[in-house]
C-alpha cells in the first residue's frame, strides 16, 4: 500500500496543532486560577474540613479582594442563615437582589435565598412577600410550598388550602390528609366560637377530602355533644373503629362523659371494654381503668388490669396493676407494693411517650401535626412501649 505525500506532511501539522491547543487550555486554566482569590480556596478548604467559621472569615476576605464574586456571595450568605445570623444573611441577599448587573437567573435566587432569610427569623410577612414576587417564575413550585409553611405557621388555614389545591399532584393521598386537618383546624375554630353552621360546613369539607379522616370523626361528635346531642355525638365516635382503630383511645373520655351525661355509664364500660379486648391499647386501658375504680371499686379495677396484663404484659400495664394493688391490699403490705411501684414508674416515663413515624421526635401528649417536621397525622396515638413490643 502506497503513502500518499500529502499524509508525511499533514502528520507533523496535527501534532503541532495539538501541542498548542494543550498549551492554550493550560494558560487558561493557570490564569483562572491565579484570578481566584487565594482566601477563596482557603475558604473552600475550611468548609470542607467543617470550620464554618474560619471558612465565613476566608469568604469575607475574598469578597472583600473581588466584590463581583457572585457566587461567593450565595455561599456566603447560605453559610450565614445556616449559623443562624439571619440579620447578616439578610444584608448579603438584599444587596445581591438589588444588584443591577445580575442576570435574571441570579435575581430569582436571590429572592429565594431572601426569602428562606425572613422565614429563618421568623419575619413572617416578608418571607410572604418575598415569595409572592416568585409565583409565576421557575421558582413557583418552591415558593408556593414555602407559602404553604408560612401559613401554617401563621395558622391561615383558608390560605393554606387555597395554597395546596395549586400544588402539583394535589389530589394525592398526601395532600388530602394535609387538606383534611386544614379544614380540621377551621372547624375547631369554629366551635370555639359556637359557630355550629360554620364548623359542621368545614368537617363536610375535611369529610370530602379524606374520608378516612379520623380528627374529623372525633370533632363532628365534639360539635353534637356541645349541641347537647349526645345520641348522634356518640354515633359519630363509634364510627372511628371502622376508620382507623388505633385513634378509639383518643374517643375514650368524650364516650364516657356522653355516656354519663345520658346516664348511661354501663353501657360506655361495656363498649370500652369491647373496644379494648378488640384493639388492645394503653391509652384505653387507661381510661377504663379510672372508670372501673369509680363505678366499680379498685378491685374490680385490679381484675381489669390483671387479665390484660395477661394479654398484654407491658410496663404501663404492670404500673396499672400495682395502683390497683395499692387500694386493695392490707395497710402493713402498702408500703412494699409503693416502693415497687415508684421503681416501675421511674421505667415507665421513658416509654409512656408518643413518637413521631417521620422523624422519631417524642412527645408526652399526642399530635396532630408533629412539632419538629411538621408532618400531620405523623403520631401514632400509641405509647412507644406497644411498638417495641409490636412483632
Amino acid at each position: 500500500m502506497e503513502i500518499e505525500f500529502w499524509w508525511l506532511l499533514a502528520l507533523p501539522l496535527f501534532f503541532v496543532m495539538g501541542w498548542l491547543a494543550a498549551r492554550i487550555d493550560i494558560r487558561q486554566i493557570v490564569h483562572e486560577s491565579r484570578a481566584l482569590p487565594r482566601s477563596y480556596l482557603s475558604g473552600l478548604n475550611f468548609l470542607l474540613n467543617e470550620q464554618s467559621d474560619k471558612a465565613i472569615d476566608a469568604f469575607i476576605e475574598a469578597v472583600r479582594i473581588d466584590p463581583q464574586t457572585i457566587e461567593l456571595h450565595f455561599a456566603l450568605g447560605s453559610l450565614f442563615r445556616r449559623r443562624g445570623e439571619t440579620d447578616r444573611a439578610i444584608r448579603i441577599h438584599q444587596l445581591l437582589v438589588d444588584r443591577e448587573d445580575l442576570s435574571e437567573e441570579q435575581r430569582l435566587q436571590a429572592l429565594e435565598e431572601l426569602g428562606q432569610d425572613f422565614l429563618k427569623a421568623g419575619l413572617l410577612d416578608r418571607a410572604e412577600a418575598v415569595f409572592l414576587r416568585l409565583r409565576g417564575t421557575r421558582a413557583d413550585d418552591r415558593a408556593a410550598r414555602y407559602l404553604l409553611e408560612i401559613y401554617q405557621q401563621e395558622k391561615d388555614w383558608v390560605k393554606a388550602v387555597d395554597i395546596i389545591r395549586e400544588l402539583p399532584a394535589h389530589e394525592d393521598s398526601h395532600w388530602q390528609r394535609e387538606i383534611a386537618n386544614f379544614y380540621c383546624e377551621l372547624a375547631v375554630q369554629a366551635l370555639a366560637d359556637s359557630r355550629f353552621e360554620d364548623a359542621d360546613a368545614h368537617i363536610a369539607a375535611a369529610i370530602a377530602a379524606n374520608r378516612a379522616c379520623v380528627r374529623a370523626s372525633l370533632i363532628l361528635g365534639d360539635i353534637f355533644a356541645a349541641q347537647g346531642k349526645d345520641e348522634e355525638a356518640l354515633e359519630a365516635w363509634k364510627r372511628i373503629e371502622n376508620q382507623a382503630p388505633a385513634y378509639l383511645a383518643l374517643a375514650a373520655q368524650r364516650v364516657m362523659d356522653a355516656y354519663r351525661r345520658l346516664e348511661r355509664v354501663d353501657q360506655g364500660q361495656t363498649l370500652l371494654r369491647s373496644w379494648l379486648e378488640r384493639h388492645p391499647s394503653l391509652d384505653l386501658l387507661d381510661e377504663l381503668f379510672h372508670w372501673e375504680i369509680d363505678q366499680d371499686g379498685a378491685q374490680a379495677a385490679y381484675e381489669l388490669v390483671r387479665e390484660e396484663l395477661r394479654r398484654n404484659p407491658t410496663l404501663l400495664g404492670l404500673d396499672k396493676l400495682l395502683e390497683a394493688a395499692l387500694l386493695t391490699a392490707p395497710v402493713e403490705h402498702r408500703g412494699d407494693i409503693d416502693l415497687v411501684k415508684q421503681l416501675i414508674h421511674s421505667h415507665t416515663r421513658k416509654v409512656a411517650r408518643y413518637r413521631c413515624d417521620t422523624c422519631g421526635f417524642k412527645a408526652r401528649q399526642f399530635y396532630w401535626r408533629c412539632p419538629a417536621c411538621g408532618g400531620w397525622e405523623t403520631y401514632p396515638p400509641r405509647r412507644t412501649e406497644e411498638f417495641d413490643l409490636t412483632p
